[in-house]
């Protein structure tokens, strides 16, 4: 009895002193954070060949399919997130003869401006002006200029205030038409598979018949040659002016000191 009482005491003292094998696990468990930022990394560095030391068992025999095993602990790095503003594309609404933008946006990878879709009626163009041709081929013609509004764009239809109405391609940006009246009236028209655009005041105008350059010049040279008329004119009154009153001056000094002047006159 004595003999299994002291063997229970020595079995008590040794666990107590001995440390227990999963204290380590449980101290990791209870850890709250874990180092997410510090992968471990596993490097193979390769399998032992015959002229290697290694023996691992002592017998003289090695191990050549046991590749060495080495840890190493890499920081991560986290790249910040670079935000790029839109690259917009190089689309010119006033341009003639261009691609349209979609197209260009397909190529490049841009963003094109707020566009209307097909199935709606496009916005109104914006004309530019109504100039009048004064040489070539074409003189006495008008040349229309308009800018393509924010839609899509089929064609483009010209009309004219009296009933003539004049159809141009998509590309177009431009027109000649009939010369015409000052003061008539004379709207750009946008149109696709949904509609037309509706006139507004900045797609219509009325003609204006500009001065020539020529007119211009002629007219500054009549009025730069009446002009230096008018003052040699009263240049020369002036001067005649000042002539007279000299001679008046020299008549009147002149009679003045002749005595038979002054005799007669008191006789």
């Amino acid at each position: 009895m004595m003999s299994l009482c002291r063997n229970l005491a020595v079995l008590l003292l040794f666990l107590i002193a001995s440390p227990l094998p999963h204290s380590h696990l449980f101290t990791h468990a209870t850890s709250t954070k874990a180092p997410a930022t510090r992968p471990r990394i596993i490097f193979l560095t390769g399998i032992g060949s015959e002229g290697d030391d290694d023996d691992d068992d002592g017998d003289g025999d090695y191990d050549y399919g046991k590749p060495t095993v080495h840890t190493q602990v890499v920081k991560s790095v986290q790249n910040p997130l670079v935000h790029q503003a839109p690259k917009l594309c190089h689309y010119d609404f006033c341009l003639e003869n261009q691609a349209p933008c979609d197209q260009i946006s397909a190529k490049t990878g841009c963003l094109c401006p707020g566009v209307s879709g097909g199935d709606q009626p496009p916005h109104s163009p914006r004309i530019q002006g109504l100039v009048p041709i004064t040489r070539g081929g074409d003189r006495g013609k008008i040349e229309i200029r308009w800018c393509a509004p924010s839609s899509v764009v089929t064609g483009y239809k010209v009309m004219i205030e009296g009933g003539e109405v004049l159809e141009f391609e998509d590309v177009s940006r431009r027109g000649l038409v009939r010369s015409m009246e000052v003061g008539t009236n004379v709207c750009v028209e946008a149109v696709n598979s949904a509609g037309h655009s509706i006139p507004s005041d900045f797609s219509c105008m009325r003609y204006e018949h500009p001065e020539s350059s020529d007119h211009n010049l002629l007219a500054g040279i009549i009025g730069g040659g009446v002009t230096l008329l008018l003052v040699l004119i009263i240049a020369a009154v002036i001067l005649w002016k000042h002539q007279m009153r000299q001679k008046a001056k020299r008549d009147s000094a002149n009679g003045l000191g002749n005595p038979s002047y002054s005799t007669e006159g008191t006789l």
